[in-house]
């Protein structure tokens, strides 16, 4: 039968653009599935202050009145101004195993980006890079995590038959965690603590941090990130939206931020136990009962702690900023009973992060792939 494809334009059709997804993956073993609540809000034009620089549309793909497949199409201009090009992104893209499916999806992305004067659409991405990004290409066997998206194997076996080819990949380490952290990395932390008059700071509350230090956090991970793939330097609009999203669920004991003696932040680590097995109990979900799950995972024990924002800034990398943050976390990560971290995504040209890693055991896990195409 033939596939219908719809633009989605209620608060209604929103919601069920979201939930296919979800559901999609709701009792698979490795997946993480998103909040509701939570791509709602980034997919909202209301709420979501990326489309002051952002165009987007979504779609979805009908079979017998069945849904069957998702898409969304953005048009990031201020990245596109930031690289000089005329990208349009794919995101949300999820489907059934059917590449007619995945064709008439992609197509009509397609068609949507070139009506607006772009030659080429790269993707999965979201909005900004604080967004989900990348396709799974390789570790379909091991659990995701909450800021990264799970897909089956047949998903690039389509990009590639569909004309697509790899931007760039992204890779994801287990990296196990010290029992005992060695006594010579403290005295290393000691001496750059003291040459560079640096603070590692202190919190008694999550409102503490995004007062004080919110926005400077997110000032350096705009310095820190401007030169990554498709990034795009974020508005105070886009500085809040996102502090809310990383700074207000937290665990106190597995932040650490590092200032220097103007209180400029130049080093930041925010690190949350595994939020997967909630997630997937869940299903999306928040209440009447599903924030009692993410907050027994936040504030329990687990072997697994995910790192989702490290960032040193330029100046500060060869003065041995990395070196104090991780003598803060790394013993209190082991303090914790955390066995082992798993890094966010990191691109595979960004040496100096995968360098990061080189004193301790490490382990590859996965990869993550942006796929782009020439559009005519």
């Amino acid at each position: 039968m033939s596939i219908i494809i719809k633009e989605v334009t209620s608060k209604r059709e929103l919601k069920k653009f979201v939930m296919f997804g979800i559901k999609m993956y709701s009792n698979h073993p490795y997946a993480a599935p998103p909040l509701l609540m939570d791509d709602m809000t980034v997919l909202s034009r209301e709420k979501n202050p990326s489309f002051e620089v952002c165009d987007a549309a979504y779609f979805m793909a009908f079979r017998d009145g069945e849904m069957v497949g998702r898409v969304a199409a953005i048009i990031n201009h201020n990245a596109n101004e930031h690289w000089n090009n005329k990208h349009a992104r794919f995101g949300w893209l999820d489907m059934i195993n059917d590449i007619e499916v995945t064709r008439a999806l992609l197509a009509t992305a397609e068609k949507w980006a070139l009506e607006r004067g772009m030659d080429s659409i790269q993707g999965p991405a979201g909005f900004t890079d604080f967004d989900r990004e990348g396709m799974l290409v390789w570790g379909f066997d091991k659990p995701g995590t909450m800021a990264t998206n799970y897909n089956f194997p047949y998903y690039p076996e389509h990009m590639e038959e569909l004309g697509y080819t790899k931007d760039i990949d992204w890779k994801e380490y287990n990296v196990q965690i010290p029992a005992v952290f060695p006594e010579k990395h403290f005295r290393i932390a000691d001496i750059v603590k003291a040459k560079h008059k640096l603070t590692p700071k202190k919190f008694h509350s999550s409102k503490e941090i995004v007062k004080q230090y919110g926005n400077k956090i997110f000032d350096l991970l705009n310095i820190c990130y401007k030169d990554l793939y498709g990034f795009s330097v974020l508005s105070p609009a886009q500085m809040d939206f996102y502090i809310k999203t990383y700074l207000t669920f937290v665990r106190l004991d597995l932040i650490c931020v590092i200032v220097n003696e103007n209180d400029e932040v130049v080093a930041v680590g925010i690190s949350m136990p595994s939020m997967t097995k909630a997630l997937q109990k869940i299903k999306g979900k928040l209440f009447p009962t599903g924030w009692i799950y993410m907050l027994k995972a936040l504030k329990g024990k687990s072997d697994v702690i995910d790192l989702y924002l490290m960032a040193v800034r330029p100046d500060y990398q060869p003065k041995g900023a990395s070196a104090l943050l991780f003598s803060e976390l790394i013993p209190q990560y082991a303090k914790s009973g955390f066995k082992y971290a798993e890094t966010n995504p990191e691109l595979e040209t960004n040496h100096k992060v995968s360098t990061l890693w080189d004193s301790f055991e490490t382990t590859h896990v996965k990869t993550r792939r942006a796929y782009s195409k020439k559009l005519k």
